[in-house]
Formats: structure tokens, sequence, C-alpha cells
């Protein structure tokens, strides 16, 4: 505890001046000494001072030992997913804002608080942290630097700028001294690696994860390795092992009850059976995540457009065309612009498959190259009008849009 700064900060609090606290103590010069760290009081000046002020010394050093312990209970309940045990202890820790400035926890606090806005997903509170970490960082140990690393790449997974994100975690490394498990670390590691479709990486570190999440029994954690699994594994056509994957996380769930998760699973398990041309048993997965989901969100959308997409393939006309009607309508927001094209394609399709051609040109794929990259949904489209043009022996438009898949 650094005790210059805390007298001074109890006596601005109290609203005295230099003059009026060393009154019978010490001289204002020896005061100005000590509020400033330059000259360390003998324990007798330094109990009157406090004795003045009404602040006890125990307590003083009591709360630096609970301002410690409340952050490492924060860091442990973001580690095991308790997101509302976190809040409180977060509320906790707020109570005691005015000393931690001065105690040895200072910068162990902001680093731990710069991981609680992300974690709660509170982006921008968590950018303006940054901002103030970043001109401390020169003074930052070097477990404290990774530290600050690492989480400044989770803000970036978050933000979806995951390439930056995975040239950090890459540097970063296993067995990194600082103060968080190698299980977070290989997650995200995995997560960064996911997202950017590099899935025989993205398995490794998966697994490893999860190797490291069942030695701690952080359950909430292995179902999110687990998902990543399925992801990875369906992406990479190993099919068997992703049901395996999709089977456990549905169990597992439901028993936790893990509601915000429960979606994302019965979705990417739906996707999966949608791949294995199990197409019952895709909207029966699909119509169980959108009975949980919130119609205001861009997760809806897309699983209901996967269930029009399916009942088109299996020529059920009126649930598909229901389907794609309720996505036109409730995609008018710029960001959900993609599904709004693509169900006015389908519409158009069911309506005058004709002109649906001329828009798929005209509207769909530019829009998908603009936009999208080389997607699914891009190439799918590139097959259709190289299969059309070749039926009415357009052979050179046929020739174009194989190149282009190519």
């Amino acid at each position: 505890m650094q005790f210059g700064p805390l007298i001074k900060f109890y006596r601005i609090q109290q609203g005295l001046t230099q003059k009026e606290l060393a009154n019978g103590i010490c001289s204002v010069p020896h005061l100005s000494k000590i509020e400033s760290n330059s000259k360390e009081a003998n324990q007798e000046t330094m109990g009157l001072l406090l004795e003045r002020l009404g602040v006890n010394l125990a307590s003083i050093t009591e709360n630096e030992d609970q301002i410690k312990q409340l952050v490492s209970e924060l860091n442990e309940k973001i580690d095991y997913i308790q997101e509302d045990e976190a809040e409180v202890v977060s509320e906790k820790l707020k109570e005691f804002e005015g000393i931690i400035p001065f105690t040895t926890n200072l910068h162990k606090y902001e680093l731990t608080k710069f991981r609680y806005l992300i974690f709660k997903g509170s982006l921008t509170e968590a950018q303006v942290q940054y901002e103030l970490l970043n001109k401390q960082k020169k003074i930052f140990s070097q477990p404290q630097m990774a530290l600050f690393s690492y989480l400044y790449a989770v803000m970036l997974l978050k933000k979806r700028i995951y390439k930056k994100a995975d040239v950090i975690l890459d540097n970063i490394g296993r067995g990194s001294k600082f103060d968080i498990s190698d299980g977070e670390l290989l997650y995200h590691r995995a997560l960064a690696k996911t997202s950017l479709e590099d899935l025989g990486y993205a398995i490794y570190y998966g697994k490893m994860a999860l190797q490291e999440f069942v030695k701690e029994h952080n359950f909430k954690r292995i179902l999110h390795v687990l998902m990543l699994l399925g992801i990875n594994y369906t992406n990479s056509k190993i099919y068997e092992e992703a049901q395996d994957c999709y089977k456990h996380l549905i169990r597992n769930a439901e028993i936790l009850k893990e509601v915000k998760l429960l979606p994302e699973i019965y979705h990417n398990m739906g996707y999966l059976q949608k791949k294995l041309k199990n197409y019952q048993d895709a909207i029966f997965f699909f119509e169980k995540s959108l009975s949980l989901q919130n119609k205001e969100t861009q997760h809806y959308l897309i699983t209901l457009y996967t269930i029009g997409e399916i009942n088109y393939e299996l020529k059920n006309e009126d649930k598909a065309r229901e389907s794609f009607q309720e996505v036109y309508e409730l995609s008018k927001h710029p960001e959900n612009r993609k599904y709004r094209v693509l169900a006015n394609y389908y519409l158009m399709t069911l309506e005058a498959p004709e002109k649906s051609l001329a828009y798929t040109e005209s509207k769909v794929i530019p829009f998908l190259e603009e936009n999208d990259g080389k997607s699914e949904e891009l190439i799918w489209f590139y097959k259709m009008l190289s299969n059309h043009y070749q039926k009415i022996g357009r052979f050179d438009q046929a020739v174009k849009y194989i190149e282009k898949i190519n």
C-alpha cells in the first residue's frame, strides 16, 4: 500500500488543507513530502495523520487483501463463465475503486476490469479501457504485458478482426507466464483458426483446449470447445466425429439448461444433417433452434432462411415460400441485406423462374462477390448458372461461371 498518496486521497476527500491536517503533528513541507512518497513517515506520525483522517491502518491493510481476493475471484468467475456471479464480484470491487490506485493491485485490477468488459460484451467500454492500459504498458511486467496482448486479441475476436487476433495469439504461445489458463489461450487460438477457416489448426488447438478444460472440470468451456470441434469436423467432412460432438453437446447442454447455447447447438446439428442430406432431421433441429431464438437477431434469419432452402429442395413450395417471405420482411436492416437479396431470389424463382435468372446475374452474384468472397452460396449460384447455360447451349457463358468457381 502506498500510504503517502492514500493520505492525500483521504485529505482531499474530506476537504482538508495540508496545514489543517499537519497542525500539531508535523510541518506542512514534511506532510507534502510524505504525500508525494518522497519521504517515509515514521509509524507514530503516520498513525496520528490517519487517526485525524478517521482511517484505521488495520482496515486499510485488510482492504488491500480483500481487493486482491476479489480480483482473483472475478477472474475465476470469468474462467467458468458464471455471468451473474461475476457481476456481483465486479460490483463489490467498484466499492474499492477509490483506494485501488494506492494499492499494489492497481494494474492487476485494471487488466481484470478490461477482461470483464470484454467478457460481458461491453466492447465500447472495453476499447476505452484498452486505450487507458495502452498508455501504461511501458511499466507493465512481462506477465502483465502478455496478459494485455492476450486480452486485446480476445477483444479483436469479439469485433471479428480475426487475422490480427490470430497473429497476436500465435506470438504469445502456450506456456507464457501470465494469469490465464492454458485452456483459455488454446480455446481462443482454436476460435481464431475456426474464424479463418484454418480447419487443421482449429481442430488441433480445440482438442488441446478440451483436455485442459476436462482437467479443470470447466463444463461450460467444454461445451464451447465441442461446438468449435463440431463446426470444424463438419467443414472438414469428418461427419462421424461432428455427429459425436453434437450428440454430447445436446445431451449436456440440455442437462445444464444452457439456454443461450442451445439454439446454436441445434442450428449446427441441423447444418450437419443438411450436409448429410438427412433433410427431415435437419428441419427438426433447425426448428428447435428457431423456437429458442429472438426474431430480431441475424441468427434467426439464418436459421429460417436455411429451413426455406431445405423445403425448396424438397419441393415443399408453400413452406419454402412462407419461410422466404418472413426472411424478406425481417431483413430490412442494411446489415441483413444478404438475406433480403437471397430470399427475394427464391421468392422470384417460385413465381417466375426466368426473371430470377436475370435477378441472379444483375443483383445476387454482384452482391455476394462484393461482400462474401467465395462463399458456399456464391459457388452454388455459379454452378446453377453454368448448368443453365449448358442446357440452352450458351457454352461461352457456362465456361465463364465455371472459371469463376476455379
